[in-house]
């Protein structure tokens, strides 16, 4: 099976990864389109020129990776993929051949902490109108409404979520998923080191303590203007089965 699990920037995609990737039947691949699109955009990201240089310029052959089989004799090929990195000139026919998931979170959660790594987003940046572009692709393409997850909800209750997609997806949970060594992963991009530092020094999800950040009056904006996006997708969220909340 491959897995293609779509999320704008700072949404857990990198925790969901490492989650994937602690089980023993699955490979992961970390932001198959980032050096298409930095070289597609010119856009200025921190380590652009090693991320073009160690990926796939080429979005076509990164396509045709995408729909290989599951490398290393593995059954599961987990693929992490960045919603603003699938250029509207790069194709989407290819995606009938994958199984989707689509991971959201809250404007302000991502904004703020987006901000705290690249300064002054803007809404390209985030993924937000991005994500529910390729939702409604997905949606036509296969004929189904795509798997929603909220990050919130993995966070504040890993194992009955995981459990919950695990089953919609027709695969076996693991508890190797609830957690990941120390450190990083061997498979993160070379954009790890400014990206990841948190993760690295995870273990494992942890709930959410603090409320919703406060923004300035710029990001607060950007903010507005990116919720109707997440609202659309928030509607179709997965939610825990029964059979697996605590007694």
């Amino acid at each position: 099976m491959r897995i293609a699990m779509w999320s704008g920037p700072r949404n857990l995609s990198t925790a969901m990864m490492y989650s994937f990737g602690a089980r023993d039947d699955c490979a992961i691949w970390d932001e198959p389109f980032y050096a298409a699109y930095l070289q597609a955009t010119g856009i200025d990201h921190p380590l652009r020129q090693q991320i073009i240089d160690a990926g796939e310029p080429d979005p076509d052959k990164v396509i045709r990776r995408c729909l290989t089989r599951p490398p290393k004799g593995k059954a599961l090929f987990y693929q992490k993929h960045m919603t603003q990195h699938l250029l509207p000139g790069f194709d989407r026919q290819w995606m009938a051949g994958l199984t989707h998931v689509f991971l959201i979170r809250a404007p302000e959660r991502v904004i703020a902490s987006y901000h705290a790594k690249r300064e002054h987003p803007c809404l390209d940046d985030i993924g937000f109108w991005q994500q529910a572009q390729i939702f409604d692709q997905v949606a036509n393409l296969t004929g189904q409404v795509p798997v929603v997850i909220d990050s919130s909800d993995i966070r504040n209750h890993p194992e009955p979520m995981l459990r919950s997609l695990c089953q919609k997806l027709g695969i076996a949970f693991q508890p190797a998923m609830l957690d990941w060594p120390l450190g990083g992963h061997k498979d993160d991009g070379v954009w790890a080191s400014h990206w990841y530092r948190s993760v690295w020094n995870s273990s494992g999800f942890s709930p959410e303590t603090s409320g919703v950040p406060v923004l300035p009056n710029a990001e607060r904006k950007l903010a507005d203007r990116a919720r109707p996006f997440y609202q659309i997708l928030r509607k179709h969220c997965l939610t825990v089965t029964s059979d697996f909340l605590p007694e």
